[in-house]
Order: structure tokens, then C-alpha cells, then sequence
């Protein structure tokens, strides 16, 4: 038995609702299409759902640009469809988490348009105003992420905004304690709507440094991409002043106070930094602060052994007291099944990475697709949508090639998707042969690898809630073991295409079965055991 909360080794399914279900064939997915989907997602074996963003909004940056965070979009459909959708999730026992976008809003939004007047009215500090430098050029060298400058000039006040994304997404003052009191009214809005937690959309970024400090510069070989590529100006500077600010983190505490008054719900941060390792640390540090939160860590290029090591130990050497989420792919990098796989053995890899992403301590977030071993697709570039993509074409060609839609069913028009002639994004084609429906009735498939292996998972305590131990790692396999209370599990992975013979020194091997994946074989009369190409094996050795 355990009395460990909900959220802690919980499973978490990423909907990204644009692209998951049409139920009005308008095109675009919505809330009516995840409830009908809701049976699905309860039988792949998840307990949470977190759905991006569905708020009123121009759709500059696709819902992350907010002009009113208490309205649904009508593209997404109305406040019944969100109810309806809490109270059927909760009949099938099924968590729903929402995106909370604090750091910025839309530039449609009441307060900005009022901001943005003059230097005097009742919201002209709710917002990163700055005056222009002696040559009538920004205040300081901070860049968007999205490319250029991260100061816009307004000349109704004769002053530019800071904006750590797109020009439209204006960041808010949260040295202005009515803009902290403003946002957190609005989060308790959806607490009292039913949600079950948030994800707390690039919760580092909203405080600034008051005195506008200039980041220093980085040097070539220092340079690495994190949710951005390492071609983008952005990776030319630490940015030590732009984001993940000490006077933060009293704002996280301020969150967690609100959450405490209701049980059970949970925060999610994400975080995008220099040392994100550190700051997931620092921002989940004992109980005063977030739940738990997630990085760009594991959304890279380099999936090795070695390196997912790497990270998961620094993590756990930093943590204090707090609990760690794990994401392998998501809304904004290129699908897993294409970054990690070369194009090689993308099924038996999908598995492998499903399962060892949700046997690392800590909670984990899977993005739709995942389940079905989706790769990214190719959007041609009059096809595009993402702004992001567009100002960095071809060398990044953005982030619609993992937002395309999902493909229900092989021969229905758009995969099932939609009956729509021109959905939002194109389906593609090559993920007709992945559809639901289709690896539903496949034993080997990886939909049915997924399903297998997370029901198995609820009973597993020690993968769910216990301690991590790193054994052994290099090119070839990864080791490490799970122990909560009187259970002990050994998870061994073989990351490469030839046989892994490895030896067990511990007099009570216990192979355990069904998880799904084909039992190692233990040599006759041995302490030896082998493993076939991307095999990972589960062994109790509890004394």
C-alpha cells in the first residue's frame, strides 16, 4: 500500500488540441473531439491529461498568446465543452491538467491595449516599458527567442515592451504586485472550474532584471540549443538577466500557496534556462514550491545511454526534497521517433523509448503520437503555419512537423482526423500506416507495447515512487535500479542493434513478466544474461 499523491510517478498525456480530434470539421481539433476521445486515452493506461492551450486568443503563436484567460476560444468550443469535459474526465477517473501562460499575453489582450495608451493610465506599468538607448535603439541586448531584438517600439508612449517571444506576445511587470495579484485570480478561476493542476508555461521567464543589465556574451563552442536551435542569436548570449530572476521564485511560493487551498491538484513547471538542471531543482525545492517540473534536457539531439545518465544524475545531485517530470518529445521539438532513431528500427526504438522514459524517478509527460511511434513529419514550406519555422526557414524549419494531425483511422479522409477537405496542418501521409486503429489489432505494435507496458507499470511501486541508482552506462546499455520500500527492480537497456551479454551479481534474480517486452535470456548454469537489440529488461532483486 502507498499514500503517495496522485501526481507523483503519474503518467501525463500531452494533447495538443489543434491537432488531436475535430468533432465540428471546421478543421482544427477541440474539446468536444478529447471528450470523445476520453475512452481512448483512459485505455492506453495514463492518469493525466494535459491539454495546451484553448484560451481566446488571436492564434499569432497558436493559443500561447492569450487576449482573455477566462473565455474558451470559440475555435475550441464554450465553457460547456470545458465542463463537460472535467466532469466525464472525473467519471473515468482520468486527471486534466490545463497550460497556464503567466509570463506574457496576447497584444490583443484589455490590459496590454490600455498599457500601451501612455506613461500615465491604470495599467501603464503592467508591462516591461522601457525608454530607447542615446541612439533611439533598445534598452539592453536581450533577444527573442523567435529571432531579433526583444524590445518593440510603441510610439503612443514613445517607448519599446519587452517581448521574450513574438513582437504580439508582450511580457507582463511581475515587479507590480497588482499584475501578480491579476494572474493568480486567474489561475484560481480554473481551480475553481475543477482542474486537477497546471502546467506553468515558461514559468521562469517572468520576472526581469529591474536594471535592464546587458547579458554577457557566449562563446562559439559554449553555445547549445534548448528549445531553440544553436544557429538562432538567441544561443549567443547567458542570459542571466532576461529570465530566472531570485524574485521568482517567491512568486512560485505565492502559486503554491493558492494551490495548497485546494486538494490534490498539482504544478507542473516548465523550465528553459541556463543550468535547467539547477533551476528544476531550486523551483521544486521542499514544499513551499512547485510540485514538480520538466526541461528541454531530454527534448535534444543526443539520446545515448551516456547521456540520459548524465541528466538524470545531475538532476537527482541537485535535487532537494523536490520531484522531477521527464519529457522525451512535445508540441515544440521534433518528434522522438525521428531524433533519436536515425531512421533505423523507429518501432522497436519507439518501445524502448516509452518504457524507459516512464521508468526513470519522476513523473513523465508523453506527447501525442508517442504512443503510435510517430515520426516528424516534412511540411513544405507554403504549408507552414508556425511563425517560428517561417523567420528560420530551411535550417529550422519550425515546430509544425511534430503538430500535424493525429491519424485515427488508415482510410478515412484526414486519417479520421477531421472530414474537413483542408485541415490547419496537412496529415501526413506516411502516418496513415500508424493509425489507431490499425495498430490496435497488431500484438507487436507499439500502440499495443505502450498500453501493455503502463498497465503493467501500475502495479510496479518501485518504478512508480522509488529511488533511482545508476549502475553502469556506455554506448551500449544502461543500468539502474528502482527500490521503494521492500521491492527492488533492475532496469537494464540495450541501446543497440547487437546482442548485450551482461552479468547479474545477485544471488536473487528474479525476471519479471508482463510488461510487454520479450524476456532476456538467463544462461543455463550461469549468472549471465542476454539481451536482444533494444530489449529492456525488468529484474526483481529484492532480498
Amino acid at each position: 500500500m502507498t499514500n503517495e499523491p496522485w501526481w507523483r510517478g503519474a503518467v501525463i498525456y500531452q494533447i495538443y488540441p489543434r491537432s488531436f480530434m475535430d468533432a465540428n470539421n471546421d478543421g482544427i481539433g477541440d474539446l468536444k473531439g478529447i471528450i470523445n476521445k476520453l475512452p481512448y486515452i483512459k485505455s492506453l493506461g495514463v492518469d493525466a491529461v494535459w491539454i495546451s492551450p484553448f484560451f481566446k486568443s488571436p492564434m499569432k503563436d497558436f493559443g500561447y498568446d492569450i487576449s482573455d484567460y477566462r473565455q474558451i476560444d470559440p475555435m475550441f468550443g464554450d465553457m460547456q465543452d470545458f465542463d463537460d469535459l472535467i466532469a466525464k474526465a472525473k467519471t473515468i477517473d482520468l486527471k486534466i491538467i490545463i497550460d497556464q501562460v503567466l509570463s506574457h499575453t496576447s497584444d490583443q489582450h484589455p490590459w496590454f491595449i490600455q498599457s500601451r495608451e501612455d506613461q500615465t493610465n491604470d495599467k501603464s506599468d503592467w508591462y516591461v516599458w522601457a525608454e530607447a538607448n542615446e541612439f533611439g535603439g533598445p534598452p539592453n541586448n536581450w533577444l527573442s527567442i523567435f529571432g531579433g531584438s526583444a524590445w518593440q517600439w510603441e510610439p503612443r508612449r514613445k517607448q519599446y515592451y519587452l517581448h521574450n517571444f513574438l513582437t504580439s506576445q508582450p511580457d507582463l511587470n511581475f515587479h507590480n504586485e497588482q499584475v501578480r495579484e491579476a494572474v493568480l485570480n486567474n489561475v484560481e478561476f480554473w481551480l475553481q472550474r475543477g482542474v486537477d493542476g497546471f502546467r506553468l508555461d515558461a514559468i521562469n521567464f517572468c520576472f526581469h532584471d529591474k536594471q535592464l543589465r546587458n547579458n554577457p556574451a557566449k562563446a562559439e563552442e559554449n553555445r547549445k540549443g534548448r528549445g531553440f536551435s544553436e544557429d538562432n542569436p538567441y544561443a549567443y548570449q547567458y542570459h542571466n538577466f532576461d529570465n530566472t530572476q531570485p524574485e521568482n521564485l517567491n512568486f512560485v511560493e505565492d502559486i503554491r500557496t493558492l494551490m495548497d487551498r485546494y486538494p490534490n491538484v498539482v504544478t507542473l513547471g516548465e523550465i528553459s534556462s541556463e543550468d535547467s538542471l539547477k533551476a528544476m531543482a531550486d523551483y521544486t525545492k521542499g514544499d513551499k514550491r512547485l510540485h514538480m517540473a520538466y526541461s528541454f534536457e531530454l527534448l535534444t539531439p543526443d539520446g545515448s545511454a551516456n547521456y540520459i545518465k548524465q541528466t538524470a544524475e545531475t538532476l537527482e545531485e541537485n535535487l532537494t526534497g523536490g520531484w522531477p517530470c521527464w519529457a522525451v518529445g512535445n508540441h515544440d521539438v521534433s518528434r522522438v521517433a525521428s531524433r533519436w532513431t536515425e531512421g533505423k528500427n523507429i518501432q522497436a526504438k519507439s518501445k524502448l523509448y516509452n518504457a524507459l522514459l516512464t521508468s526513470l524517478r519522476g513523473s513523465a509527460c508523453t506527447y501525442q503520437g508517442e504512443e503510435l511511434g510517430l515520426q516528424e513529419s516534412d511540411i513544405a514550406f507554403e504549408n507552414l503555419q508556425d511563425p517560428y519555422g517561417i523567420s528560420f526557414w530551411p535550417t529550422f524549419k519550425g515546430r509544425d512537423g511534430c503538430r500535424t494531425p493525429m491519424p485515427w483511422s488508415k482510410n478515412l479522409l484526414n486519417a479520421g482526423f477531421s472530414e474537413n477537405p483542408k485541415p490547419w496542418l496537412p496529415v501526413d501521409s506516411s502516418h496513415r500506416e500508424y493509425a489507431v486503429e490499425i495498430q490496435e489489432h497488431q500484438p507487436n505494435s507499439v500502440l499495443t507495447a505502450y498500453k501493455t507496458f503502463l498497465h503493467w507499470r501500475k502495479e510496479q511501486f518501485a518504478l512508480r515512487f522509488g529511488n533511482i541508482d545508476f549502475k553502469e552506462s556506455d554506448n551500449q546499455k544502461l543500468i539502474f535500479t528502482r527500490a521503494y520500500q521492500e521491492q527492488t527492480i533492475m532496469v537494464i537497456v540495450n541501446f543497440s542493434d547487437e546482442m548485450l551479454t551482461m552479468k547479474v551479481s545477485n544471488a536473487h534474480i528474479n525476471l519479471l513478466e508482463g510488461h510487454g517486452f520479450e524476456l532476456p535470456r538467463l544462461k543455463s548454469n550461469s549468472d549471465k544474461i542476454e539481451l536482444k537489440p533494444f530489449q529492456i529488461a525488468y529484474l526483481d532483486i529484492s532480498s
